[in-house]
């Protein structure tokens, strides 16, 4: 069995989904019978049209220095392109590439930070050396190697901080910082911050300092190891983060808010790039997203965390998170580890649903939940159906050996889980269980909670010897409903591969192998 590691390369992950995928098909070939099959799903999609009352109107107007209003768009295309196994992209990136060009252009020097004092030895206070070497921005600051500590840094726009690579060039936090901070954020989250670059570095968010403290994090988009909040193109690459009190890396707003389905934070992040990551310990989450649009998250891995700004035994964290109101968000062979969800795609009850998003390959081991898209408070049939919970896809992704966790106690395992979203397209999908683990008879998948217009297709689900159905379509008063699965492979250990509620109104079940 595999085993991911917090050293792992994210870099041979698209080797591994490739290894553990088993299939002749050509990537290219796979995305484009994804954009094919997306695009006819989206004439299945129903929605019911809500109208607001004039009372919750005048609410929404008092909010409006917060956040704007949003609601359903169609979107029937993933923006994919695949020029190559090593070239797949979001059509939008060409407008990323093209603002790196403009960062470099306006940057008027190169600094090494070692030139303004930082002295690198783990002991002194390098703060004020940073502040120097930043300046006002439109500068290069170099980061030898050697441990920096700081008091938290603030990035203003057109700055590039480069160190020298992950466990070379690292910051870390000074023992009297407050649980509240950031070890590298950007310098104004209320008006918002422009072509920032950050590159080459570890970042240490020095948890120690806190001692047996049972929350490790101080609310909304703090204590993290790297924020972005409210910026406009961004590039986050080759950074190793340890330990942070809520996420290694969060592309957010400049507040999270919590209004109302059918509202978005004003102050969006927007054209971000995530690339060879690596995070462990976080208190809540690896990466994530919130209020933000235009992301990509590419050969990043995020494992082990301490669950620790949650109470104990209740913790929803997460490898990758694209939550509350994120949009227009692409992940290109990524892997997860030791997680409560490996990938979740999810929203708060009181906030939007994240939306438009789009996976190629993605590698999780022995997460709880490998895959988990779920819009919170729209399950149940007494609940307000989800304005925003539309559109995902995922194409050529693999879970292995999913396990019960002590993250989540009461928690099952599960390969994957739609709950309350309407679109839903998986495509190429691999799920390999621990043969001699307890799978309890729990369903490995399992379509519930009002998801709607899902379909599964080219499924091959192997070796879990004691769980129930492969796939199960939950029916009830919340059932899910028009299912579409095909091509499905399962082996002998399924003596009901699929199992349908009774009441379910809309299965389509064609193509199921079960094969000794």
């Amino acid at each position: 069995m595999i085993n991911l590691d917090k050293k792992h390369d994210p870099k041979k992950n698209a080797f591994l989904i490739k290894k553990y995928q088993h299939t002749e098909l050509s990537l290219k070939k796979a995305l484009n019978n994804t954009e094919a099959l997306f695009n006819e799903r989206s004439h299945h999609t129903n929605r019911t049209e809500q109208r607001q009352s004039i009372f919750n109107w005048i609410k929404l107007l008092t909010k409006r220095t917060l956040v704007k209003n949003i609601g359903y768009k169609k979107v029937s295309t993933t923006q994919i392109r695949c020029d190559s196994e090593e070239s797949i992209y979001p059509e939008w990136k060409k407008e990323l590439d093209d603002q790196y060009l403009k960062l470099l252009k306006e940057l008027k020097e190169e600094v090494n930070v070692k030139d303004y004092g930082a002295i690198g030895d783990g002991v002194a206070d390098d703060t004020e050396a940073f502040k120097k070497a930043i300046g006002r921005g439109r500068v290069i600051v170099r980061v030898p190697e050697g441990i920096y500590v700081t008091k938290g840094i603030k990035l203003p726009s057109w700055t590039c901080l480069i160190g020298e690579g992950k466990r070379k060039s690292v910051l870390k936090l000074h023992d009297q910082s407050p649980k509240s901070e950031w070890l590298i954020t950007n310098k104004n989250h209320l008006w918002g911050n422009n072509n920032i670059l950050v590159k080459g570095l570890s970042l240490d968010w020095n948890i120690e300092r806190l001692g047996a403290a049972e929350k490790t994090s101080a609310g909304n988009n703090r204590s993290s190891c790297l924020t972005f909040a409210n910026v406009k193109y961004g590039w986050i690459h080759d950074i190793e983060a340890i330990n942070p009190g809520l996420h290694c890396f969060d592309v957010s707003s400049s507040v999270y808010t919590y209004l109302g389905d059918g509202t978005l934070s004003r102050g969006g992040s927007k054209y971000i790039w995530l690339d060879n990551l690596n995070g462990y310990g976080f208190g809540d989450d690896g990466i994530t997203t919130h209020h933000s649009s235009y992301i990509f998250i590419s050969n990043s891995h995020m494992c082990d965390p301490s669950g620790r700004s949650h109470k104990k035994g209740f913790s929803n964290s997460n490898g990758i998170e694209i939550d509350d109101g994120s949009q227009n968000v692409w992940l290109l062979n990524n892997s997860t580890a030791r997680c409560f969800g490996g990938l979740e795609i999810k929203a708060h009850h009181n906030a939007s649903a994240a939306s438009n998003v789009h996976i190629i390959g993605h590698l999780s081991v022995n997460d709880n939940r490998s895959y988990n898209f779920r819009h919170i408070g729209h399950h149940k049939d007494v609940d307000p159906e989800s304005k925003t919970a539309f559109h995902i896809s995922a194409t050529n992704i693999v879970a292995v050996a999913p396990i019960f966790t002590d993250l989540y106690k009461d928690s099952t395992p599960r390969g994957l889980v739609v709950s309350g979203y309407n679109h839903v397209l998986i495509n190429h999908f691999t799920l390999i269980g621990d043969p001699l683990y307890d799978y309890k008879k729990n369903p490995v998948i399992a379509i519930q909670y009002r998801a709607r217009n899902v379909m599964l297709q080219h499924v091959s689900i192997k070796d879990f010897t004691t769980a129930g159905p492969a796939i199960k379509v939950y029916g009830g008063t919340h059932r899910a409903d028009e299912v579409v699965i095909q091509n499905i492979t399962c082996d002998k250990y399924f003596s009901n591969p699929i199992e349908v509620g009774t009441d379910v109104k809309s299965a389509v079940i064609d193509k199921v192998n079960v094969y000794a």
